[in-house]
């Protein structure tokens, strides 16, 4: 994986020899020139493993989506900040099936990044509400499900956050013992 600069510098190259291409008057060409600089330019800010790695994941294709963020070697120098974020979040989302402690750090690392849509950051501290019940932290769960309840705009995980709160209210109950060890009443004794 090469460095996310490279993406502007080529862009930047495409730019000129389009410019150059104008003053010869060929103007398709340098029309082509400038969309396949947009194309580089796009690709800086989105990043292409990553939107692969998305596209594996709606397919509910745990191992591709590995597989295409395994090749982004580096992310730190090969991704920007918001793409870095993505990075993480798609990890935690990975993980989460196995290991939690991994997919806490995973996503509470996307969120400190940053992400770029809503209901992702929603999903994220959806997630990591999800793992603070688990760990029995309730307070912790409480705040980070109302913050995902107030990003969560335009109501795509409405029945993911009403079942987590059923969860959270199941939790709070207190545990009731039918059966079990019987206490002998002091008037019969034999």
């Amino acid at each position: 994986m090469y460095n996310k600069i490279f993406k502007l510098i080529i862009a930047g190259l495409i730019i000129a020899f389009a410019v150059y291409q104008f003053t010869e008057g060929y103007i398709g060409n340098g029309i082509m020139l400038i969309l396949l600089a947009a194309v580089f330019v796009f690709f800086y800010f989105k990043n292409e493993f990553i939107l692969l790695a998305f596209l594996r994941l709606r397919k509910q294709d745990f191992e591709g989506a590995k597989k295409w963020l395994n090749k982004i070697k580096n992310p730190e120098a090969a991704l920007v900040k918001k793409q870095q974020g993505y990075y993480n979040y798609l990890h935690g989302i990975m993980v989460s099936q196995d290991n939690m402690n991994a997919a806490e750090k995973y996503f509470k690392k996307a969120i400190s990044l940053g992400l770029s849509m809503g209901h992702d950051l929603a999903m994220a501290k959806l997630n990591l509400a999800g793992i603070a019940m688990a760990k029995r932290r309730k307070r912790e769960a409480q705040v980070l499900l109302k913050e995902a309840e107030k990003l969560d705009k335009h109501g795509m995980l409405n029945e993911q956050i009403k079942m987590m709160k059923e969860n959270m209210k199941r939790a709070q109950m207190p545990n009731q013992h039918f059966g079990g060890h019987r206490q002998q009443r002091p008037g019969k004794r034999r």
